[in-house]
């Protein structure tokens, strides 16, 4: 044996054995499986953030103040409306049939080319007619 490996013989046999296994034991952090599932366990908990919030923005979310009125599948047979007005929900379903009752007309609606509605309620006194 030759000098330079006595020499680094006698430097690890100074070592304590104890000393030499921890730091192989210790090599291995970012190996550990544990790590992963605290990280998966992190963005779990952004998630439900997320979702908490918005399920607090929600229009129909039941502790909010103010008024709110939803409407699904509007138009169609199965169309359903819900109203909340402070802490009280209202639903109300549609059953595919046409209305009737009793009553009178009250005015007429146009539709105007922009998409916006315009109502004229009955015996008022309307613009003169344009003559060609």
């Amino acid at each position: 044996m030759n000098a330079p490996e006595a020499a680094i013989e006698q430097a690890v046999a100074a070592v304590p054995r104890r000393a030499r296994t921890s730091s192989f034991l210790h090599e291995d952090e970012g190996d550990d499986p544990i790590l992963s599932v605290v990280n998966l366990i992190d963005v779990f908990l952004v998630i439900i953030a997320a979702l908490l919030v918005s399920v607090a923005q929600s229009p129909a979310n039941p502790f909010g103040a103010e008024n709110v009125t939803v409407i699904k599948n509007p138009g169609q047979p199965d169309m359903e409306i819900t109203m909340k007005e402070g802490q009280n929900i209202t639903r109300y379903q549609a059953k595919g049939q046409i209305g009737s009752g009793d009553g009178e007309k009250a005015g007429v609606a146009y539709r105007l080319k922009d998409g916006s509605m315009v109502y004229v309620p009955e015996g008022t006194a309307s613009a003169p007619a344009a003559q060609p």
